[in-house]
């Protein structure tokens, strides 16, 4: 079992946009871009939505939380993977699966009722404040961050 080569872990309820799929690419220099979800890996009409926006020279994997688990160390040095998930709690069974995450970035948790906004692209409720504070108890750093070049905030600060 290899230590896999993520370059960023980033939490983003839309997954693969523009803004992932482009700017943060280009900006990490990814060569492969997986999203970890329980339902976009069993939809191939969203897959090929997302594959519209991502260059053609960058590999794309939709894996279940579970498979992410189960073969990223097996991933090779040359994979510079950019791993995208949809919420903070599948970073949280990820992390506790052994996936060697150690910073998040968060981008857009969208607001929706029962949420509480903190920032103007993110939204969280209880279930999403009590994953962060457990990220935070097993050494997880998250952090909001829109595009590169933006100022981080850390979530701990703000919730």
């Amino acid at each position: 079992m290899g230590t896999p080569n993520i370059l960023l872990t980033r939490i983003d309820n839309r997954l693969v946009h523009g803004q992932v799929g482009v700017t943060w690419v280009n900006y990490l220099g990814a060569n492969l871009l997986i999203v970890a979800n329980d339902e976009v890996a069993h939809d191939e009409v969203r897959q090929s939505l997302m594959d519209m926006v991502v260059s053609d020279t960058v590999g794309m994997r939709y894996f279940t939380l579970q498979k992410t688990i189960d073969i990223i160390s097996k991933a090779s040095p040359r994979q510079k993977i950019f791993l995208v998930l949809k919420t903070p709690e599948d970073v949280l069974v990820l992390k506790q699966g052994g996936v060697p995450i150690s910073y998040v970035n968060v981008g857009n948790m969208h607001f929706e009722e029962g949420k509480n906004q903190i920032t103007s692209t993110v939204s969280v409720d209880d279930e999403d404040i009590a994953a962060f504070h457990k990220l935070n108890e097993l050494g997880v750093t998250c952090e909001i961050q829109g595009v590169p070049g933006e100022h981080a905030k850390n979530i701990m600060e703000l919730i």
